[in-house]
């Protein structure tokens, strides 16, 4: 069995695409549609930078749907015949669903314009924080978390792999995880360079305009079933899904129990598509499993020879 995975948030770079366009014009379609639905450029500023506009969130999370969405149909398959299981990591949830038809890929777009604009609005600059746990699991994390939140919120975001979890909240209290997080058993806190704290209560606001945009969203059951973040369970239900991406934006990323449970149900493959972020990760959690990352011509035309 396979599940076909979409990476989040930081799998961004300039450049991004350049090479895949100049190669296919599937690629190319998907580029141009994505660039007409927002009225902006962004390819050029995937191809050329300057990358601090790149890494703006509005800027990130359609640039990253569009780079995934180039490289799925430049493939050319038909999904639900080469996949049982689709998933993203965070952003890369919305992905997963434009790969399985649950939206369009201009609605997408717009709809990650919206997540972007409306998680950097949030919290104001410099109020939160987050940082990554490197060594721990998410037992000592939830310890962590809880002994330096001192009445601030300071919550689990990721649950990336057994090995790495990431908090968010305040940032003062995440000032405190860093520096205490060693002491307590991580092996390494990191601050992380974002501009707001992601997946955390602080996030509400941004929640509450994602429930209006998606409400508006046009939608469709996907075509291939969603291993959803909230709750690492599968779904094919459209409300549903609706209902667990607002819920995502203020949730957990239960990425580490997401790939467990597509692995017990029975996923011996696992696809990247777009990226080369989750398959390391993926590694660590299910190591019997194998993992293809597709980014590149070269990529895409090795792994159509084995479909």
């Amino acid at each position: 069995m396979r599940a076909f995975v979409f990476p989040g948030q930081g799998s961004q770079s300039v450049g991004m695409g350049q090479a895949l366009a100049g190669a296919s014009r599937a690629a190319r379609d998907v580029f141009g549609e994505v660039d007409e639905a927002l009225g902006q450029h962004l390819f050029k500023l995937m191809s050329e930078g300057p990358d601090e506009d790149l890494r703006l969130t509005a800027n990130a999370q359609p640039a990253i749907m569009a780079h995934c969405i180039a490289v799925l149909r430049t493939l050319g398959i038909d999904l639900p015949s080469k996949a049982e299981y689709v998933a993203g990591h965070s952003l890369g949830e919305y992905s997963a669903l434009a790969a399985a038809g649950t939206f369009g890929l201009a609605e997408t777009a717009k709809l990650l314009r919206i997540r972007g604009d409306a998680m950097q609005a949030a919290v104001p600059v410099g109020v939160g924080a987050m940082a990554a746990l490197l060594g721990v699991d998410i037992a000592l994390a939830e310890q962590i978390a809880a002994a330096c939140a001192e009445g601030e919120v300071c919550e689990v975001a990721n649950d990336n792999d057994p090995t790495q979890v990431v908090l968010s909240g305040h940032a003062g209290a995440i000032a405190r995880v860093v520096e205490r997080a060693k002491e307590m058993g991580a092996k390494r806190a990191v601050s992380l360079p974002v501009s707001a704290p992601f997946h955390c209560s602080l996030m509400q606001p941004a929640a509450d305009r994602m429930a209006e945009a998606l409400a508006a969203a046009a939608m469709a059951d996907p075509a291939v079933t969603l291993f959803a973040n909230v709750t690492a369970a599968p779904t094919r239900d459209a409300a549903t899904i609706r209902d667990q991406l607002v819920a995502q934006i203020i949730g957990r990323v239960r990425w580490r129990e997401s790939v467990s449970a597509m692995a017990n149900a029975g996923v011996t493959q696992f696809v990247e598509v777009g990226g080369k972020v989750l398959g390391p990760m993926i590694k660590k959690i299910a190591p019997d499993a194998t993992t293809v990352s597709l980014v590149s011509m070269d990529d895409i035309e090795a792994f159509a020879k084995e479909l």
